[in-house]
Parts: structure tokens; sequence; C-alpha cells
């Protein structure tokens, strides 16, 4: 699989981003795969995402490839009226603060389109206008509040997905509308602010379960309670100890999977024809499935299963995805530098174009990596640049900290 580097969709856009934890910097992770310079505006000791542990280890490696750094005190005059020359080359913003944090900047929609009427102005927040928009949210609160948790853990114990799916899913809605937004001004040459949100986007997650109770008129019931809607869809365990998930979805699938594992008299029974009799009589399938699966190795079961093309699948860590052959054969891993210096690969954006993958063009960033360069894109000399450093207006790194 090609990387594709040169002639990206979004050479020649400029987005500074005033972003931390995993929404907005997802936001232009996108951006910045697809070719845009997306600047990272930090302060003199970075983005506080860099130093997170536990859970929060990998928020920084994962979202902050294909960005400069630019580290900047915010707090004075001067790192103000720097970054707002660097406003003024922009076609995009982005932030994810808290309501009111960039207005009190000077940096809020309302005034940096005065300075520039083109700019597209993407804010990430937990929800958009109406009564809840000043309460703080996180993914776990908006996953409790719309009814994710409730689906993923039950009605006994709600349980939050086991990734940041709002916030990943929230950074990539604000791209798709900084995109779109983008598209528009080239016939209408205006600007825009454009919103994306936590809340709203869990509840767009919920709409399928939302209808289903519309249509059903029945409570929608939470995974771990509901009915399957196959009678074999389930994760099996094997002889030597491991686990597999096997469906059979069809009924084409159905009897391919009884003449594989000889359960001809299942096949033959006129009370298991269609797939509803089949889930009614899951009590008297599954034993007797459980039964041949537990027989079997899991590699006996996966090879017979992708023989067979029915859908599998082993139960694999997070860890065990370093290892996996098909995203190491198809490219979906690419090289990054750990910010202790560790060399290891990550994955990509789940897309392709033009049959290549969009890949890693700059290194996660030290804090400050790029002040220079940028600075010097402004207009300021060496000598200015210094003295800004001198007394701490920016920060320019010089080696990994």
């Amino acid at each position: 699989m090609t990387r594709q580097h040169g002639n990206l969709p979004l050479e020649g856009v400029r987005v500074i981003e005033f972003v931390h934890m995993v929404m907005g910097p997802t936001c232009g992770l996108i951006l910045g795969d697809l070719g845009a310079e997306v600047i990272k505006v930090e302060p003199p000791e970075g983005d506080h995402t860099r130093k997170l542990v536990a859970s929060g280890a990998g928020f920084f490696p994962t979202y902050n490839r294909n960005k400069k750094s630019f580290a900047v005190d915010l707090k004075t005059r001067q790192g103000r009226e720097i970054v707002l020359k660097l406003i003024q080359s922009a076609d995009v913003v982005t932030e994810n603060f808290r309501p009111g944090a960039m207005e009190k900047l000077g940096f809020g929609y309302q005034a940096l389109r005065k300075l520039r009427p083109d700019l597209i102005y993407c804010s990430h927040k937990g929800f958009l206008a109406g009564p809840y928009e000043h309460r703080t949210a996180l993914d776990e609160v908006v996953q409790m509040m719309g009814g994710l948790a409730y689906m993923t853990g039950g009605r006994e114990r709600p349980l939050r997905a086991g990734a940041s799916v709002n916030d990943i899913m929230g950074g990539m809605f604000g791209a798709i509308a900084v995109v779109a937004a983008l598209y528009q001004r080239k016939t209408t040459g205006r600007g825009q602010e454009v919103k994306s949100s936590l809340f709203e986007n869990n509840v767009f997650l919920m709409a399928q379960h939302m209808m289903e109770g519309l249509i059903t008129r029945k409570p929608v019931m939470p995974m771990p309670d509901r009915v399957r809607a196959w009678a074999v869809y389930d994760i099996f365990a094997t002889v030597d100890g491991e686990q597999v998930f096997v469906g059979v979805v069809t009924d084409t699938q159905w009897k391919v999977f009884c003449k594989a594992f000889g359960l001809r008299e299942l096949l033959a029974d006129p009370a298991l024809a269609t797939n509803p009799q089949r889930v009614e009589a899951r009590s008297r399938i599954i034993p007797i499935v459980a039964g041949i699966f537990g027989r079997l190795t899991k590699p006996q079961l996966m090879a017979k299963c992708e023989e067979l093309g029915l859908p599998f699948a082993p139960i694999a860590k997070p860890e065990d995805l370093f290892d996996d052959p098909h995203l190491n054969a198809s490219g979906g891993m690419d090289a990054i530098t750990l910010l202790d210096g560790t060399r290891t690969r990550i994955p990509l954006l789940p897309l392709e174009m033009d049959g290549r993958r969009l890949g890693a063009r700059l290194d996660i960033p030290l804090a400050g990596e790029h002040t220079r360069e940028l600075l010097a894109g402004l207009g300021y000399g060496e000598r200015e640049i210094d003295e800004l450093t001198s007394v701490g207006i920016v920060f320019a790194s010089g080696s990994r900290r």
C-alpha cells in the first residue's frame, strides 16, 4: 500500500488549533492527515495532555501527528499579538476549551471574523446551543445522559464504551464541518463558525435505538439483555482456552454451517427453517454448537469459518493490534516517535484515497518545535526571535524533553 504525501486534498490550507485532550486534537489530526498545515498553539510548558498518565497516556501521541507546535505565552499582550498575526495567515481556527475561554483571550469568533472575514472557526463543545450549553461535559458524562452507557452495560450497571467514542466522533464531525465550510467559501467568499459537540454526537449514535423503540413499541433492551437477532451470534470457548466470536446471519450461511459441522439433523428440522424460528430455539441450538466448537482449537475454528465465509473474530486486546497481519500488510500503521524517543507504529485514518493511505508526514511535535520556523514565516528576524525567547514570550524547543 502506497503512502500519500504529495498532492493531498487540503494542501495549502492553514489551520491554527487551540486544543487539548481528544476531541479538538482529533479534528486537527484528520485535517492534517488530509494535507492541511496544522499549527498547534501551546503554552510554553506544552499542552498539559502531553503529561497525562494511566488511561490518558495515549492521548497525545495518538492525535498529534502531522502538526507543528508553536509555544507562546498567551497571558502576555505581546504573545497574543503574535498569535493574531498567525491567525491572519490562516484559513481555519479550531478550539475545544470551555465556553468563554477563547473570548477572554480575544480569540472568539466575533473578534476574529473582523480580522479575517473569510475565516472558518470550528468550536468543539460539550453541548450545542440550548439549556445545557454552559455545562461541563466529558465523554463519560454524555454517555451516561445520552443512553450509550445504558446500552453498553445494561440496566443494573451502566458502563461507558471502551473508547472515547464521542470525543473522537465529535472531532470527526468538526473536521467534516470545516471541509464543508471551506468548500462553501469557494462560492460565497465568506467564512463562518461551525460547531461540533459531545452530547449531540452521542444522541446521533443512539438514533437507531430511539427508532427501534418507536417502531417496535417496546422498551429498548441494552446489549447485555437483548435477544440476539440470529440464533448463532455469540462468543464461544475453544479447547485451548481461547475465545472466538462466530455469527451465522443468513439462511444460506445456516445451511453451509450445518453441513460443514455435521448438523444435518438441525438442517432437516422444519421447526428451524427460518431465522425467527431458530432465534426462538437458541436454548436448544447454542449448547450443541458450543460443544462442537469446544473440541476445536482457536486456529482450527477460525480457519474453518474463513473457509466457509462465516463471520468470525478472535477476541483481541489493544496491544495485540501491533502484530495484526492485515494492518501491517495493508499499510494501516505508520511509524512515529514518542516524546521519550521511542519509535513505534500507530494506526492511520481508516480510509484510502485513490488507492493510497494517508500517512504521517510530520512526527509528533515537541512543544515549541516549530516556533522559530513559524515566526520567521511571519517576518520576524533571528534577533527578534531570540529576544522573544529570552523573555519567555515564546518557547522554541531544541530537543525532546
